[in-house]
């Protein structure tokens, strides 16, 4: 077998929701705990840091593999979905699994014969745990693929479990309500086990965080009681930390205005660690964590004259902080490259979008898109006008031809659209 026959295995053994959406979201843990007891439990091999959340789960797991690969350990990551290529989303000490790696493992898994019909999710979690135990690392750090209850990463028992961020996000699978969305999230927590709840909780969703904790007798941390960023400011456009307990002026290499919340709660997960017996090198960590693990897509600056801009922000609120650090940026005029998926809250996030920029509304290569012609009427009745296009590679060429060197192109809306992006980029 050949990798390009083992992805198309993956993702025709059953739908999978980065192409199906809500259709092929598949809820529970029966499947993958068979799974890995088809690979010998790999999970149980190595420590695990279990992360969930509706924003910054991505971000956070980046940092926390960067501060400990820093300080000498051998770390796996899992994240999805993946940007350009599916390997993205399995790596140790920032190397993604190989293409062979993941041919092997999905031949191992047919000359099984698994009695059931495993989702793609559920076939990829299982391979990054082993591919883990395979190459013996220390630590993982797993983040969730979706909610957290019912996501197929849960069958881990971490040190540590961190919860990021909790709002509306794919209320018609998680709950329409904070609190409903909350006990999702509140899922990944174990008996004993410390829990750290990120920035910017509402009171709903605080307190089902907390009820859950204290029935799970989990210690908690709540990072916005006791922040450990003492202040957060740029230099030359970079942003820089002065914290309580790592030191002062340190460089992060996540320039997002919205990293700063992500760092509170990462500094708050690395002092339970620490308190565990773990090391980790903070000021390392953060300034080199986009070289130390591959991270992509967080205000992701790719030129300047124009400044060309790509951000991850795909729900209200993490649109929100992004149109905020968008409107603070220096431009003569901005040129906004959007899509977005269909079963998305289009018109909010719209609705946050500057009226006086020129927009390219396009869509992604995937089922799950809303046509660009459609974005275009919806962004129409919102006053938000420009011109629709068939590929994000077209739009994105038409705004590079469009803008001057003292405008900035913003590419987002969805990761499917960066995805699209960063596969063709440069042009």
């Amino acid at each position: 077998m050949n990798y390009q026959q083992a992805i198309n295995f993956l993702y025709g053994q059953h739908p999978a929701f980065e192409r199906e959406g809500a259709g092929a979201y598949k809820p529970g843990l029966d499947t993958s705990r068979r799974l890995a007891a088809l690979f010998g439990d790999p999970q149980q091999n190595y420590a695990i840091i279990h992360v969930a959340g509706t924003n910054g789960k991505g971000s956070v797991s980046h940092m926390l593999a960067a501060m400990l690969q820093s300080a000498g350990y051998r770390v796996g990551l899992f994240t999805s979905p993946h940007l350009v290529d599916f390997c993205e989303r399995i790596k140790v000490n920032g190397v993604m699994i190989s293409h062979r790696d993941v041919a092997d493992w999905v031949e191992a898994y047919q000359a099984l014969h698994f009695p059931g019909d495993p989702s793609f999710f559920e076939l990829t979690s299982t391979m990054a745990l082993a591919h883990f135990a395979r190459e013996k690392v220390d630590v993982a750090v797993v983040e969730v693929g979706l909610g957290g209850r019912l996501d197929s990463t849960n069958i881990v028992t971490p040190v540590l479990s961190v919860i990021t961020n909790i709002s509306l996000d794919h209320t018609d699978l998680l709950g329409s309500t904070l609190g409903e969305i909350a006990a999702e999230k509140a899922g990944i927590i174990k008996h004993g086990v410390p829990v750290v709840l990120g920035e910017g909780q509402e009171a709903e969703s605080r307190c089902v965080i907390e009820s859950k904790a204290m029935a799970m007798q989990a210690p908690l941390v709540i990072a916005s009681d006791d922040p450990m960023v003492a202040r957060a400011y740029r230099h030359n456009g970079e942003l820089y930390v002065d914290t309580r307990n790592d030191g002062t002026a340190i460089h992060c290499a996540l320039v997002g205005d919205y990293q700063v919340a992500n760092v509170n709660t990462v500094l708050a997960a690395a002092q339970v660690l620490r308190q565990l017996g773990y090391r980790l090198d903070v000021a390392q960590g953060l300034e080199h964590v986009v070289v130390l693990t591959g991270l992509m897509g967080r205000w992701m600056r790719l030129q300047d004259n124009p400044l060309v801009v790509c951000d991850s922000a795909h729900n209200v609120a993490g649109m929100e902080y992004a149109m905020r650090q968008l409107s603070s940026t220096p431009a003569t005029h901005v040129h906004m490259v959007v899509g977005f998926m269909a079963d998305k809250d289009v018109t909010s996030m719209l609705s946050l979008m500057p009226e006086n920029a020129t927009y390219y509304f396009t869509q992604v290569s995937s089922p799950r898109a809303l046509k660009s012609t459609e974005l275009r009427k919806r962004a129409a009745a919102l006053n938000r006008h420009g011109r629709g296009y068939s590929t994000v590679e077209k739009a994105v060429k038409a705004a590079l031809a469009a803008a001057t060197p003292a405008d900035m192109v913003y590419v987002g809306g969805s990761m499917y659209v960066l995805a699209d992006f960063l596969a063709k980029w440069p042009y």
